[in-house]
């Protein structure tokens, strides 16, 4: 029984809690000044978002297009080939062109 005297004293004290709270009083106008609020947010472009642009994004493509132009014209070049066949003879680094690893 005396459980049930307990969990009767914590009911009234929730109802009496209950009770106790006032009703809260807002500005007539709060819906106004926040909509405000979160347009105004909206309406300003942050840094990140101006890099996303699409005259960005189409200025980046051709400039990766117009390197990769450039280094594939420069990549088939014999001037290429012979460069890096002089710096690896200066280093040591070119060996016998007939060797090869399964020899």
């Amino acid at each position: 029984m005396e459980k049930n005297t307990n969990i009767k004293d914590k009911i009234e004290a929730t109802f009496n809690a209950i009770e106790a709270i006032e009703p809260v009083t807002v500005s007539p106008f709060f819906k106004d000044k926040t909509m405000q609020r979160l347009f105004e947010e909206k309406e300003e472009v942050s840094l990140i978002e101006s890099w996303f642009s699409p005259k960005l994004q189409l200025a980046t493509l051709v400039c990766v297009i117009v390197l990769n132009v450039v280094a594939f014209t420069q990549l088939n070049s014999n001037k290429y080939d012979s460069d890096i066949n002089e710096f690896s003879e200066t280093y040591g680094f070119s060996s016998d062109s007939n060797a090869s690893l399964f020899n």
